[in-house]
C-alpha cells in the first residue's frame, strides 16, 4: 500500500513540478507532448492545477487508506511553504511600512491616508456582517423542520443555560413544560456532544486562547490599545499574533524618519528600501515552487478533515445548507460588492483585469488560509498586476492583513444565527445589532493565521449569551470555509488599497 502511494505521489509531483520547470512530459510509450508553451501559463493556472491534483490525491488517499502516508510525507511540505511565507511576511511588513511612511515626507498626508484606510476597512467589515445577517435570516438554514429534533436542541440550550447560570436570552422556558422523557433524552444528547472529538478540539482552542489572553495586559476597556504597543519589538516580530505591535513600531519609526532632514536619514532609508527589495526577491524564489507546495497543502488539509471518503461526504451533507450559504455570501462580496465599491470611488480597474491580476494571491490565500502568509504575494499582485502605487500598497495592505477580516466577519454573522436557529433560540434585532458591533471589534487585530476565525466566533457567541462551545457543530467544515473566507480578506485589502490610492490622486501605473 505504501509503495502504491509513493508511486502515485511521484507521478503527481512530477506533473506538478513540470508546471514550474516547463519540462517534456511523456504521456505514452509512443507519444510525447512538449510543453514549450508552459512558459506562457500564468502562475494562477499552475496553482489551480496543483490544487485540483491535491484534491484528487486526497480523495485517493482516503479511499485506499493512505491518510497516514499523506500526513507523514506530503502534508509537511505544505507546512514548510506556509512557514517560509510567514518568515518573509513580518520583515516585509516592517520594511514596506517604514519605507512607505518615510517616503511620504508629509506627516499630515500619512494621517489622512491612515484615516481613510481604517474608515474603509470599517465600512467593508460592517457591510460584510450586514450581508451575512441578511442572507442567514432570509434563508434560515438552521431551522429544524422536525418538531422532536427542534425540542431536543432547545432543551439542550436551556440545560446549558441552567448549568452555567446563564440567562435564557429569549425568555422562553420549555424545560418547564417538557416531559421527563424529553428532558432525559436532551440530557443524554447534551452529555454526548461534550464527548465528541470536535467539542474537545474547540475546548482546547478556547483554553489556549484564554491562556494567551491572560499573558497580555490586564483586562479593561483599553486592553486592545495597551496590547498594540510593544515592550520588545524582537518578541513582537517573533509572534504572528502580535502583528499590530510590529505595525505600530514601523509607523513610529517611519514617522520619525519623515520628520528628520533627508541628509541625515538617507542612508537608513536606502538600507530599508534595499531590504524591502531583498525580501520581495525571496517571495519570487519561494513562489517558483508554489504549485508543488499548494498540491501538498490541499492533499494534507483534506486528508486531515476526515479519515475516510465516506466520513468526508457525511460532513459535507450534514452542513451543506450552512456551507453553501457562507460560500454564496462570500461570492456576493467578492464578485459584486467590491467591484461596485471600486466603481463608486472611481477606481478604473476592469473587472477581468482585477480578478486576473489578483488570482495568484487569491489561490494562495485559499490554499494557505492565512492572510499573513499571503501578504508578500498580495503586495506584489496589487502593485505589479493592478498598477496600484507602492505608496498606497506598502501602507494599506500590511494593516489590512491584520485588522481587515471581511470574510471572517460575514462567516461569524452567518454561523451565530445558524447556531441560534439550530438550537431554536430567538434573537431580537437589538441582539443581532450586538453581533455587528462585537464581530467588528473582534475582527480588529485577530491573528491573520488559520483558525483565528473560530476563536472570534466563540467570542461573539459568548457576548450575546450563547454557548461558545457550539462551534463544535460547525468545526468539521471550518478549515475548508476558512480557506474561502481568506480569499475575501485578501480581495478586500486590494480593493481598499486601490480606493485609497485613487482618493489621494496617486498615479496608477499603466499596464497596457
Amino acid at each position: 500500500m505504501a509503495r502504491q502511494a509513493f508511486e502515485l505521489l511521484d507521478f503527481t509531483i512530477l506533473r506538478t513540478i513540470e508546471l514550474s520547470n516547463y519540462r517534456t512530459i511523456e504521456l505514452s510509450s509512443n507519444r510525447f507532448y512538449y510543453l514549450h508553451d508552459m512558459k506562457k501559463l500564468a502562475l494562477h493556472w499552475k496553482i489551480l492545477i496543483a490544487m485540483v491534483l491535491g484534491v484528487v490525491f486526497a480523495i485517493l488517499s482516503m479511499k485506499f487508506g493512505w491518510n497516514k502516508f499523506t500526513a507523514d510525507w506530503v502534508d509537511p511540505f505544505g507546512s514548510i511553504f506556509i512557514n517560509a511565507l510567514k518568515l518573509i511576511a513580518v520583515p516585509l511588513v516592517l520594511f514596506s511600512i517604514i519605507t512607505g511612511v518615510a517616503g511620504m515626507g508629509d506627516p499630515s498626508k500619512l494621517g489622512r491616508i491612515g484615516a481613510k484606510t481604517l474608515g474603509l476597512y470599517l465600512v467593508t467589515t460592517v457591510s460584510s456582517i450586514g450581508i451575512g445577517l441578511l442572507l442567514v435570516n432570509t434563508l434560515a438554514p438552521g431551522l429544524q423542520s422536525n418538531e422532536e429534533t427542534r425540542l431536543n436542541h432547545r432543551l439542550q440550550y436551556e440545560l446549558w443555560a441552567e448549568e452555567t447560570s446563564t440567562e435564557v436570552i429569549d425568555g422562553r422556558h420549555e424545560l418547564k413544560t417538557a416531559s421527563t422523557e424529553q428532558i432525559a433524552k436532551a440530557q443524554m444528547s447534551y452529555k454526548g456532544s461534550t464527548e465528541k472529538k470536535e467539542y474537545k478540539t474547540a475546548a482546547d482552542k478556547r483554553k489556549k486562547a484564554d491562556k494567551a489572553s491572560s499573558e497580555g495586559a490586564a483586562p479593561g476597556p483599553l486592553k486592545a490599545l495597551v496590547d498594540m504597543v510593544p515592550s520588545n519589538i524582537i518578541i513582537a516580530m517573533g509572534d504572528g499574533r502580535l502583528m499590530l505591535q510590529v505595525i505600530f513600531f514601523a509607523l513610529l519609526f517611519g514617522i520619525s524618519m519623515a520628520f528628520l532632514p533627508k541628509e541625515k536619514t538617507g542612508a537608513v532609508f536606502d538600507f530599508f528600501t534595499g531590504m524591502n527589495e531583498v525580501f520581495i526577491k525571496m517571495v519570487h524564489i519561494i513562489m517558483r515552487g508554489a504549485p508543488f507546495f499548494v498540491f501538498c497543502l490541499m492533499a494534507g488539509v483534506l486528508a486531515r478533515s476526515a479519515d475516510t471518503l465516506d466520513s468526508l461526504l457525511d460532513i459535507f451533507v450534514q452542513l451543506l445548507g450552512y456551507s453553501l450559504l457562507v460560500v454564496a455570501g462570500l461570492a456576493l462580496l467578492m464578485f459584486v460588492f467590491y467591484p461596485l465599491l471600486m466603481r463608486l470611488f472611481g477606481v478604473k480597474i476592469g473587472y477581468q483585469k482585477f480578478f486576473k491580476g489578483m488570482s495568484p494571491a487569491q489561490f494562495l490565500a485559499f490554499s494557505t488560509s492565512s492572510s499573513a502568509a499571503t501578504l508578500p504575494v498580495t503586495i506584489e499582485c496589487v502593485t505589479d498586476n493592478l498598477g496600484v502605487p507602492e505608496e498606497s500598497t506598502d501602507f494599506v495592505l500590511p494593516i489590512g492583513a491584520t485588522v481587515n477580516m471581511d470574510g471572517t466577519s460575514l462567516y461569524q454573522a452567518i454561523a451565530v444565527i445558524f447556531l441560534a436557529q439550530y438550537f431554536d433560540v430567538d434573537l431580537t434585532i437589538g441582539q443581532q445589532l450586538g453581533i455587528v458591533v462585537t464581530a467588528t471589534l473582534a475582527s480588529i487585530g485577530a491573528a491573520a493565521v488559520p483558525g483565528a476565525g473560530l476563536i472570534m466566533l466563540m467570542v461573539v457567541l459568548e457576548s450575546i449569551g450563547l454557548n461558545p462551545m457550539w462551534v463544535a457543530i460547525v468545526l468539521p467544515m471550518d478549515r475548508i470555509l476558512d480557506m474561502c473566507r481568506t480569499v475575501i480578506n485578501v480581495t478586500s485589502d486590494a480593493t481598499v488599497a486601490a480606493i485609497v490610492a485613487k482618493s489621494e490622486k496617486m498615479k496608477f501605473r499603466d499596464l497596457e
